[in-house]
Formats: C-alpha cells, sequence, structure tokens
C-alpha cells in the first residue's frame, strides 16, 4: 500500500530579536573574557619560560597551555549560537596509561591544538575590543537617539551655544533638536541587528579558524576515510555474495546442462527416446537457470529503478516479499523534478532490499511497515516489524551490509530492537 507523506519542514532560523540579544551578549561578554584569559594565559607562559631553564618552568607552561584549554571550550560553547553551527570539539592528545608525570607534562605542550588555543587568545582581545566598542556604540546611539524626548528637558541648553540642530540650521529650537537625535536614534535602532551580527561574526573568525577549523577538517577527513572503508567493504560483500550465489546456482546448473548436452548428442542415434527425455531435461534446466539469474539481477540495479523512480521500485521490492509490506513513500520521489541523484536512489533502495531481506530472514515476524520521505537535504528510511527483536549491528544479523551501505553514503543508521521486540531500523542519508 503507497500512501502520501509530507515532508518535514526544515531548521528554522531564530527571529531577528532572539538574533540580536545572541549577537549582542556574546560580543559584550566575549571582551572580560579576552581581557582575563589574555591576562593569565600571557603571564603565565612568561613566567614558564622565564623558568624554562628549571626544572619549573615546563609544568608552569602545560599548566597554562590547559588553563588555555579550558578558556577555548567555554568560546567553543559559545560559538554556536552565533555560528549556527553545532559544537566541534578537536581531540587533543592524551596521555598513555601508565605514562610517567614527565610524559604527562609534555603531552600539551607537543600538541598542536594547545598552540592555536594559545594563538586564539592573544588575538581574540584585539577583536574582542574592537567589536565591544563598535556594538557599544550603536546600542547607546540608538537607546539615547530614540528616548531622547523624555530627558531633553533635563539637559541644560543655551542659545549659540553650537548645538548640533543650529550647526545644520534647524534652529535652536527642543522641537529641532529633538527631531534631530530621534532621526540619529532611528538609523541606530534600524542598523543595530547588522552591526550587532557583524561584530559577532568579526569577533567569532578567530575562534571559527583556530579553535574549530582544524578539528572540522579533521573530523571531515575521518569521516572521508570511515566512508571510503565502509563502502569498500559493503562492495566486497556483495561481490562476495554475487560469487558465491552464481557459483552454487547458475554455475552448477550449466555445468549439468552441458553434461546433458553432450549426453543427448550420444544418443541421438542410438536411443532417441533417452535423447529427447534429456532434452527435456536440459529444457528445465534452462528455465531454473534463467529464473535464478534474474533473481540475482535484482541484487544489482533494477530497470525499474532507472526507468520509474524510487517509489516504483520499492513498491516492486515490497511485493515480492513474503510477509505483508505496507509502503508509505514520498510520491514526489518519483517525479522528474523530485528524483535523487543515481546513487542516492542506488543506495537508498539496496538498503531497503537488505533490510526487508533480514527481517524476512531473523525477525519472524508477521507484518513489516516500510516509510520512505524526504526532510528538506535529507531521506528518512524508516523499516519496522513486529517480530522478536533483539537485532543489533554489533550481532551482524544481516545489519553490518546496511550499516555500511549507509555509512559509505555519508548517512547514519540507528537500530532501536528490544528483545520481545518491534524493530525499528532508521537510515539517513544526504539528498
Amino acid at each position: 500500500m503507497t500512501t502520501v507523506t509530507t515532508p518535514d519542514p526544515g531548521p528554522q532560523h531564530p527571529g531577528m530579536m532572539r538574533q540580536l540579544g545572541a549577537d549582542s551578549g556574546y560580543v559584550l561578554l566575549g571582551l572580560p573574557l579576552a581581557l582575563v584569559s589574555f591576562v593569565v594565559v600571557v603571564v603565565g607562559l612568561a613566567v614558564g619560560l622565564g623558568l624554562v631553564v628549571t626544572v619549573v618552568g615546563l609544568p608552569i607552561i602545560a599548566g597554562v597551555l590547559y588553563v588555555a584549554r579550558g578558556f577555548a571550550d567555554l568560546e567553543r560553547l559559545r560559538l554556536p549560537a552565533v555560528l549556527r553551527q553545532p559544537r566541534v570539539r578537536p581531540r587533543y592528545l592524551a596521555a598513555q596509561p601508565g605514562a610517567t608525570a614527565w610524559r604527562r607534562i609534555f603531552v600539551p605542550i607537543t600538541d598542536s591544538q594547545s598552540w592555536l588555543d594559545v594563538a586564539h587568545t592573544v588575538l581574540r582581545l584585539p577583536m574582542a575590543a574592537i567589536a565591544f566598542v563598535i556594538t557599544v556604540v550603536w546600542w547607546a546611539g540608538a537607546v539615547c537617539g530614540c528616548l531622547y524626548w523624555a530627558y531633553d528637558w533635563a539637559l541644560p541648553h543655551s542659545p549659540g551655544n553650537g548645538e548640533l540642530s543650529g550647526l545644520l540650521g534647524l534652529g535652536d529650537s527642543a522641537g529641532a533638536r529633538i527631531g534631530l537625535n530621534s532621526a540619529f536614534g532611528v538609523f541606530f535602532l534600524i542598523t543595530l541587528p547588522i552591526v550587532a551580527r557583524g561584530c559577532a561574526l568579526f569577533q567569532a573568525a578567530a575562534g571559527q579558524a583556530l579553535l574549530t577549523g582544524v578539528a572540522e577538517m579533521r573530523n571531515r577527513i575521518t569521516v572521508l576515510e570511515e566512508q571510503k572503508r565502509a563502502a569498500q567493504s559493503a562492495e566486497a560483500t556483495a561481490l562476495r555474495r554475487l560469487e558465491r550465489d552464481i557459483h552454487d546456482g547458475p554455475q552448477q546448473r550449466l555445468v549439468r546442462l552441458a553434461m546433458d548436452l553432450g549426453r543427448v548428442r550420444h544418443q541421438l542415434t542410438s536411443d532417441p527416446e533417452a535423447a529427447r527425455r534429456a532434452l527435456d531435461e536440459a529444457v528445465t534446466q534452462t528455465r531454473d537457470t534463467l529464473a535464478e539469474l534474474r533473481a540475482l539481477s535484482r541484487g544489482i540495479a533494477p530497470p525499474i529503478l532507472v526507468d520509474r523512480g524510487l517509489p516504483s521500485a520499492l513498491a516492486a521490492l515490497a511485493a515480492r516479499g513474503i510477509i505483508p509490506i505496507e509502503l508509505t513513500v514520498d510520491p514526489e520521489l518519483g517525479t522528474s523534478a523530485g528524483r535523487l541523484e543515481p546513487g542516492v536512489e542506488s543506495a537508498a533502495y539496496f538498503v531497503v532490499a537488505e533490510a526487508l531481506t533480514n527481517v524476512a530472514k531473523h525477525s519472524r515476524a508477521t507484518a513489516c511497515g516500510l516509510t520512505v520521505r524526504r526532510a528538506v537535504d535529507r531521506l528518512v528510511i524508516e523499516v519496522a516489524d513486529d517480530g522478536e527483536g533483539g537485532a543489533h549491528l554489533a550481532k551482524g544479523h544481516g545489519l553490518a551490509g546496511i550499516a555500511d551501505r549507509v555509512r559509505a553514503a555519508g548517512g547514519t543508521l540507528s537500530v532501536d530492537s528490544p528483545v520481545g521486540g518491534p524493530t525499528l531500523i532508521h537510515a539517513d542519508l544526504p539528498c
């Protein structure tokens, strides 16, 4: 059964006022933190370097690096509100279990990220000071200008004392002063979100480059390496399974077919009736071989996936299931405008095929539900069954191949399968 699902809405950006508060708070709190961290780290390093010729210097430097790491972690906690990105923390070098005290002291000194934390502490102070001053000026201009009408009467005014309104030819009256200052206040108020956003991004630039940039690059390299290994593992497993199936099935039947045809050739003149029976067996072997080859071809690339798209291919796959399968798929995936890239469609098809095979072989389920929907830039696949549960990636049960497929495509896989059931396999693929 195919039903229509509505794609999930994407993540919403915070409102303008909420973002203004986050940016202003980040900038205003940034200067005190930058000043404290700068004094502590710079003074500590100066003392440590001054005593480096003694035994005391290296432990002081190591302690300062740990303090800089603490300030860096605090900055990493503040960055997501400004950059709208998840928190990223690099992997620091750690001492081996049982390491001596001196080895533990040298670990942070030899860690490049620790020195990037120190560099951030030094560069952060001037950037934080510039952003702080500009933000305070804009807030003061907006508040004082817009509320000038409320305190103009309390300010001393005398004719010809060089009021700005008089210098601009607007006169020295209270109305002229209030109008001019209110106009300035409105200008500062309108541009305040933009200026605060720019100052926050300017101050966060050092943190993004030194505290998370290297970590993001390393994490990306690690993810790509894992995807490469997963793709190689998935393809190797599929190739071994295909080779085994061909050897155990069609190859053996073709060998027997060749033997039957050879026997027919010798029996054509001596025993025509036996030759006829042998030909009948050869025809049967040919049909069985073709049936097995068709079954194997489904595991390579079904033509319906290329011709009609993912929904039709999944419907055909569900129709061949040995247990009832309720299919819920986003019909947009089958349209020309909503079709996914061939690699994503192929990965999604094989993930579903292997998941349904795992359900049929191991779950002892009586019903299965398959949901495929698109959520902005992700393809969500959920396979649920009412079987006995107990499935886990570490135990195999056919889930290792699914995990490799999903990881190779850059997605994530989760399995919720308590003992006694039910089981839910959730795959998330980027599209």
